[in-house]
């Protein structure tokens, strides 16, 4: 792999196994963000494993982007926007904190910690579940709980684009049904990853060869999004929720020790 002198590695050195697993982890990226929310750390564990770590967050980013307007077309009438707009000074802040701690962490360090945050906010979310039986938690977001998810949805989406996880975990605890569990969040990472473009930008982690990478991906994008539109639409709440906490435990386990 040869790594160019702007800092981006050069499209036309990767082998053909480094694009059949780029375009599975595109792939995957539409799958998430059209039905199973959480999977999209499947793609960051691939995308990391190819490219260098910092090069495959910007990378990646750009395909979310793309994932992020996918979903908007399909479910942006479901969105509960009062949950967006209390949210929003909690992931402000962690995304601050995500930029300064992604400034001077190394890539061990920044896996590790996405890795713990995520399998404490399982064991949190299903233990405000248990507790409050069928409600929603303080309706969909006491102070307490909405500060604690969206500031770790601002940290750990900024740092590795992890987000989708914590957020995802946010979402069950507040009982959203599947439209509206997927309106919220296409809103949300679609307004979030937008906002991180500027810290990709400074940081220079965009480069050309980054962007080259995600216009040959983008139709991979799209075709899992039209998979995971198909699975949506027959998915049940119970398999759905299900698979959510699975995915986020793989995910953080993955994280933790590979």
């Amino acid at each position: 792999m040869v790594i160019s002198a702007s800092g981006g590695v050069e499209p036309s050195e990767l082998t053909a196994l480094a694009w059949t697993m780029l375009a599975l982890a595109a792939v995957i990226v539409g799958v998430s963000k059209t039905a199973l929310p959480g999977a999209a750390t499947l793609a960051v564990a691939i995308f990391a494993g190819v490219l260098p770590a910092r090069n495959s967050t910007a990378t990646l980013l750009v395909l979310l982007i793309v994932g992020d307007a996918l979903a908007l077309l399909l479910y942006r009438r479901h969105a509960d926007w009062k949950t967006l707009l209390r949210l929003a000074p909690a992931v402000v802040a962690g995304l601050v904190v995500g930029a300064l701690f992604l400034a001077v962490a190394d890539d061990a360090w920044v896996r590790r910690t996405i890795g713990v945050i995520l399998l404490a906010l399982v064991a949190l979310t299903l233990w405000l579940r248990r507790r409050t039986g069928g409600t929603p938690v303080a309706g969909r977001g006491g102070l307490v709980v909405r500060t604690g998810y969206g500031t770790l949805g601002g940290f750990t989406t900024m740092v590795a684009n992890a987000g989708g996880p914590v957020m995802s975990m946010y979402f069950l605890a507040a009982r959203f049904e599947v439209k509206a569990f997927l309106g919220t969040a296409a809103w949300f990472f679609a307004i979030v990853n937008i906002a991180k473009l500027p810290f990709a930008v400074g940081l220079g982690l965009l480069t050309p060869q980054t962007l080259l990478i995600d216009l040959v991906l983008i139709p991979a994008v799209l075709i899992g999004g039209a998979i995971g539109w198909a699975i949506a639409n027959r998915i049940d709440q119970a398999l759905f929720e299900r698979i959510v906490f699975i995915l986020t435990v793989v995910a953080a386990l993955y994280l933790l020790f590979v």
